[in-house]
Order: structure tokens, then C-alpha cells, then sequence
């Protein structure tokens, strides 16, 4: 299980999910604060993570800003 930092519907969360041949399966996601991560490593996952997954959660199934599901 791997996990990474998103805006999921226009809010910081963690998500979670499985990569197998090439395939990104999303197990799940949380909602997160900005302010519970103080490192400045944190911060930099956060920052460059954030640039690679915008998404929006609806109906069981996320979906990319430029509208590809996943």
C-alpha cells in the first residue's frame, strides 16, 4: 500500500492506494489539515504532490481534473 498528499474535491486529504502493473487502484483517502504537518519535509511532499493529483471523489470513483477516472 502506498499513500500520497491530493486535493480531493478541493481539499487537502491523504490518499491511499495500490500500484500494480502500471495500475493505480485508490483504496481510500482522508482529509487532512496543513497545519498537522510542521516538518519542513512535510511541506515539501505536500507542495509536490499536490501539483501531480487533483481530484474529485463522487458517487465511489475519483476523477481527475482533466476528467479521466481512475
Amino acid at each position: 500500500m502506498n499513500w500520497s498528499f491530493a486535493i480531493i474535491n478541493r481539499r487537502l486529504a491523504e490518499i491511499y492506494f495500490d500500484k500494480k502493473k502500471g495500475k493505480i487502484k485508490f483504496l481510500g483517502h482522508c482529509y487532512v489539515k496543513k497545519s498537522e504537518y510542521k516538518t519542513k519535509r512535510e511541506s515539501e511532499w505536500i507542495k509536490k504532490d499536490t501539483k501531480r493529483f487533483n481530484l474529485t471523489y463522487r458517487n465511489r470513483i475519483y476523477t481527475d481534473i482533466a476528467g479521466n477516472s481512475r
